[in-house]
């Protein structure tokens, strides 16, 4: 082939690679290497760039390990369920079941495109049963050990895709799926208790080689606080109120309280007191609690403008004995910490601005020691002295903060509380295209537990928490997807319109019931995918006990950031609940995790609205999969991401035609011994100098400089042709292969190699060659460059004064003054300060 012309390369190495199964895994070699890309949603009809740039990097760091000898493990596979993949057809009007099995069709032809060494063999579709057979399995292991629950609650509910979200999954009060606003709405939901594992999961990220964003976003989402529960006796009532604080150094500035309003619906049935609460007082907090409802939690958190109205009750300050107001407000919100607050007008600005607006009381208790007392006109929020606090007057506010709870909880008024932000994970969908939860409702079940007559020893945890639920017995799942049924989205689940489906009789007693037609997030069936890699046809269990011993946990994780706050905690949850049932060894899931960056167009985050979508299969065709995936490691720092240019790609494109070029200059000669001389000499050692350069740039993932440094090899040796030979273009193609498996593996077979270059190992360098003879040593005077000398690096730093001042430059500058003292960065800079 007298020229570059990857269309015929490669899939002539694509085809050879699969024939030979080269990268089928023999699970049974050490030292093992388990390297991970989050897995793409068949959602659309092609891979994009973004795609892309997930998978060929790190397919190159895989084939990077393996040339070093480890036993590489690069599995792919699709997240098939989903809002994704049924709104593609809703859209197509394709049934998603038949629309997802075209798309994953097409996406393998792509991911062949890539070069990638996947072992086909060991794909996972979720949407397949033999995979969400083992996902409901996963949901009764936790239902049957008290982890999963069912309540009726408001939920975040987008009117567009007609479905509850998590709290993970809306963003600034929007969908993150279709950006639509989403309202609160009241329903009967499945829950799990990830709320068990806050601390765990806040405390294993410690010990996890991650980004330290992630970590921080993860830390803040579940969010521990550190306080105190104090109680607040009604007036005239034997009701308390439990109110949890950070802040118990402010109890003397309490002025009001404050309830979410559905925690006034909870409390108020249990309220007695002898002042009722006036008719029109009641029909103004109605009112008000149905406007509250018509709100989002992000719209109630958020709103500056501050809503309230007053309940007529009173309740008892336990550090005074001062009555002060309860108030109602929307801002207030019922999951966190107690659904109610102390208000501290003086101390807090939200309340400041509450009390400014309805004209409450504000007493200022913490003196601020910096000088800056408040002037009233905002809350001061920071520590100080103490003030208008009774005997406290004059002490720390971080002492009395501690002091006072003591003192609270001797009376058994207060008590050490830790609080965490993260609620508890809602999964159930009222879509079509998920796993069916796999339980069904039974009366006769219900009624027998209800009544605790009867034997109820035979029911699961599970069962007992949420009577009548039962759960589908493992054999007879999975609890299979009806595929007759109207999957387009009316607000209530498509299945509970299939009688067939719903309809059945309890695995329990037999009598007559009836199936939930929920479905679970599709993050249930992400959260332990990589497990089942490594046997995905295993129909006995749902992975192999020894292989996930031998190969778990993850080695290297790599994916988008934006999913810190939901796949990423939910993986860690049910690692850490599978550990916990001695069901895995491991409690984290992913040892090293690395977040991609971000590739635009035009300066724009791509998407099909603005137009500036990058599908990679053009591009392939005019240049080749290693030139596309080359430029996407080229164009910046592999985390950051940079800019897509369509003109870009040529520059890479030329490298490798030059690289053609090189080796092929050389095939069919015999190889002469090449010129001795510097010029020989200098290569070799660039060489070298290369070898240990891109082997430190790949172990960091720093694939744009690593492509830079072949890029400086190639050019010295194109440019010196008579003092390069195979010897030298064998080891810079073994450098190459990672990032252009298909051209290294052609150029090799060039130069006689008789097995696949990733069959060979990673060049080593040697010491002496890397050393720099010489180095440019910069000398300043305070700061500013007035000579430059070339020494050994080997010089000390006495050596190198001596040198400096020696120098007639610097000698006419330092002529008839005192050197105060000298500055010296190794290898670089010595700096004489005058």
């Amino acid at each position: 082939m007298s020229k570059y012309e990857p269309s015929k390369i490669e899939p002539k190495w694509q085809k050879i690679w699969e024939e030979k199964g080269l990268y089928k895994v023999d699970f049974k070699k050490k030292p093992k290497f388990y390297c991970l890309v989050m897995f793409p949603y068949p959602s659309g009809d092609k891979l994009h760039i973004g795609h892309w740039y997930n998978f060929g990097p790190i397919d190159t760091y895989a084939r990077f390990k393996r040339m070093q000898g480890f036993n590489v493990f690069e599995p792919i596979g699709f997240d098939a369920f989903g809002l994704p993949a049924e709104n593609y057809a809703i859209k197509t009007g394709i049934h998603p079941k038949r629309s997802t099995e075209t798309n994953i069709k097409y996406m393998i032809k792509q991911l062949k495109q890539i070069g990638a060494m996947y072992d086909w063999s060991k794909t996972v579709n979720t949407s397949s049963p033999r995979y969400y057979k083992w996902t409901q399995w996963l949901f009764l292991q936790l239902f049957n050990n008290g982890l999963a629950y069912r309540k009726r609650s408001s939920a975040n509910y987008c009117p567009s895709c007609k479905t509850v979200l998590a709290n993970e999954q809306v963003a600034d009060g929007r969908c993150e799926r279709c950006d639509t606003q989403v309202i609160q709405k009241k329903l009967e939901q499945w829950f799990f208790k990830i709320t068990d594992y806050a601390e765990r999961l806040l405390s294993g990220l410690d010990k996890l080689d991650w980004p330290e964003k992630t970590k921080i976003m993860q830390r803040n989402w579940i969010g521990r606080s550190e306080g105190a529960i104090i109680k607040f006796q009604i007036a005239n009532s034997d009701l308390q109120i439990p109110i949890f604080t950070t802040r118990a150094d402010t109890l003397f500035g309490v002025t009001y309280l404050v309830l979410a309003p559905e925690k006034w619906q909870e409390l108020s049935p249990k309220i007695k007191t002898k002042n009722e609460i006036s008719i029109s007082t009641t029909a103004q907090i109605q009112k008000y609690i149905k406007e509250t409802e018509k709100k989002t939690y992000f719209e109630r958190q958020f709103n500056k403008e501050k809503t309230g109205v007053f309940t007529g009750l009173y309740a008892i300050n336990p550090v005074n004995n001062e009555k002060i107001p309860v108030w109602i407000s929307d801002y207030v919100l019922p999951d966190y910490g107690t659904g109610a607050i102390m208000c501290v007008p003086a101390h807090d600005q939200r309340d400041f601005d509450f009390a400014i607006k309805f004209n409450l009381p504000i007493k200022q208790v913490i003196k601020n020691t910096e000088g800056e007392n408040s002037n009233l006109e905002k809350a001061y929020e920071g520590d100080g002295t103490m003030i208008n606090s009774g005997k406290w007057n004059g002490m720390a506010s971080e002492k009395f903060r501690k002091e006072i709870v003591k003192w609270l909880s001797q009376k058994g008024l207060a008590e050490k509380s830790t609080q965490y932000k993260i609620r508890d994970w809602l999964i159930s969908r009222q879509r079509y295209w998920g796993a069916p939860i796999p339980l069904v409702f039974c009366e006769n079940c219900a009624a027998k537990i209800k009544s605790q007559k009867s034997n109820i020893k035979n029911f699961t945890k599970g069962e007992l928490k949420n009577p009548g639920w039962i759960g589908i017995p493992e054999k007879n799942l999975p609890v299979l997807l009806p595929e007759n049924v109207d999957f387009k989205p009316t607000g209530q689940s498509p299945l509970a319109e299939a009688s067939q489906f719903v309809n059945t009789k309890c695995p329990k007693c037999g009598s007559p019931a009836k199936r939930e037609t929920d479905t679970m997030d599709t993050f249930v069936c992400s959260s332990w995918y990589f497990l089942r890699y490594l046997s995905p046809n295993l129909s006995s269990d749902p992975w192999d006990n020894k292989l996930v011993a031998q190969w778990l946990p993850v080695d290297l994780y790599v994916g988008g950031a934006e999913h810190a706050t939901m796949h990423l905690i939910y993986a860690r949850f049910i690692t850490m609940v599978l550990h916990d049932l001695n069901l895995i060894h491991f409690e984290e899931p992913f040892t090293r995790l690395y977040h991609q960056g971000t590739i635009t167009h035009k300066g724009a985050k791509m998407s099909k609205s603005r137009g500036n979508v990058v599908i990679p299969d053009g591009f392939i065709k005019k240049y080749g999969s290693d030139a596309f995936r080359m430029y996407l490691m080229f164009m910046g720092p592999y985390d950051e991401g940079g800019d897509w240019s369509d003109y870009g790609i040529i520059g890479v494109w030329r490298f490798l035609n030059r690289v053609w070029n090189l080796v092929n200059s050389k095939r069919n000669k015999k190889d002469k011994k090449p010129q001795r001389g510097t010029k020989n000499k200098e290569i070799i050692r660039k060489l070298h100098q290369t070898i240990k350069r891109v082997t430190e740039d790949l172990e960091s993932l720093r694939f744009n400089t690593a492509v830079a440094s072949l890029m400086e090899w190639i050019n010295l040796a194109s440019n010196n042709l008579e003092a390069v030979d195979n010897k030298m273009l064998d080891i810079f193609l073994k450098l190459l292969a990672p990032f252009a498996p298909h051209l290294a593996e052609e150029l090799c077979s060039y130069l006689g190699h008789q097995k696949s270059i990733f069959e060979e190992s990673w060049p080593q360098y040697e010491i002496k060659m890397v050393v720099q003879e010489k180095i440019t040593l910069v000398i300043q005077i305070n700061g500013k460059v007035r000579d430059k000398i070339e020494i050994s690096p080997k010089v000390n730093e006495s050596e190198i004064r001596r040198i400096a001042l020696s120098r007639p430059k610097i000698q006419s500058r330092l002529s008839g003054k005192k050197i105060k003292k000298t500055i010296y960065v190794p290898g670089r800079i010595l700096n004489i300060v005058i």
